[in-house]
């Protein structure tokens, strides 16, 4: 039976709609392709091998790696050093963690005030240490805050006051890292906050003043309920990123004085590089037990934003 007109139109249009398709999938694969690439190249692979690595004992430099199993994982748990650095990065997460997720909060609600003067300004000042390369910031501190030459210290004398050793003395090198870390990415939190605090209908605190609520009363029964979900999504992301500082830490204090700041990432660098002769089997294990905390703080995120999302909905 022929076909009419209109059927062959629509025959024709279903026969190219794959091939079209087609197309379309081929310039996409080929446009990712040098992304796919890469990131296979300098993510994935160093990753799988890492796993290998910490089976075998390897220098980096012979072509023979010899299998020795677990054992790198346990001279890696059986060293007092690996848990130095364990507990180094945990205090270092429990200085910032806290101050960076209320300060932030603090300075975002004051800078959410559109009738605030130089508003773009403020937020912009906040914001440029983001922008500006970590390790500079490290170098640059390290002159800044120097005992016998930094300009911090030679106010201090000029005052009447003695060198302090911000980054040379046991008990005041890791706080003054959680300090400059905490100024370094505090923009980011703040820029979170901001984006938080705008989701919050304004009607509401022109009802709540209305009814002769005060500041205290507009936070505690609008803002605070409000941000619960946000809350917790922040100080999620805050952890995480508390782990990789090794470009900040490393600059300030390379881990010293004596180990007092050395994070995890710190003691596997010098396992793997700045060791006489390196263990990258060493340093593989080390690695590997650094990722899967990294992974479970990732699970941990991953329930952080369902139970956002979710605390949101009931608030609709």
């Amino acid at each position: 039976m022929p076909l009419t007109r209109r059927q062959t139109r629509r025959s024709k249009a279903v026969d190219q709609l794959p091939r079209h398709g087609w197309q379309k999938t081929t310039w996409i694969w080929i446009f990712l392709l040098p992304t796919v690439v890469l990131y296979g190249v300098y993510t994935i692979y160093p990753i799988i091998a890492s796993y290998w690595y910490s089976l075998v004992e390897w220098n980096g430099f012979d072509s023979n790696q010899k299998f020795v199993g677990i054992s790198n994982y346990r001279e890696v748990f059986a060293d007092p050093l690996f848990w130095n650095s364990f507990k180094v990065t945990l205090i270092f997460m429990v200085l910032v963690v806290p101050a960076r997720v209320l300060l932030t909060l603090l300075v975002a609600m004051i800078l959410n005030n559109p009738k605030l003067p130089l508003i773009g300004v403020l937020r912009s000042a906040f914001f440029i240490p983001v922008v500006t390369t970590t390790a500079i910031i490290g170098v640059v501190m390290r002159f800044i805050l120097d005992p016998a030459t930094g300009p911090i210290n030679s106010l201090l004398i000029k005052l009447g006051g003695g060198g302090v050793d911000f980054l040379g003395g046991q008990h005041l090198a890791l706080p003054t890292a959680a300090v400059l870390y905490i100024w370094k990415f505090f923009g980011v939190t703040m820029i979170y906050w901001l984006a938080a605090l705008q989701t919050i209908p304004y009607e509401l605190y022109e009802a709540a003043k209305i009814d002769g609520a005060g500041t205290w009363q507009l936070f505690r029964y609008i803002t605070l309920p409000m941000l619960k979900p946000f809350l917790i999504i922040i100080s999620v992301l805050t952890v995480e990123e508390t782990f990789h500082n090794f470009d900040l830490m490393y600059t300030l204090t390379a881990g010293g004085p004596y180990f007092h700041t050395e994070i995890i990432e710190i003691y596997i660098y010098r396992w793997a590089f700045a060791a006489p002769i390196p263990q990258l089997g060493h340093a593989s294990a080390a690695a590997v037990i650094f990722g899967l905390l990294v992974a479970i703080v990732g699970a941990v995120q991953l329930w952080g934003v369902y139970a956002g999302r979710r605390l949101r909905g009931e608030q609709r």
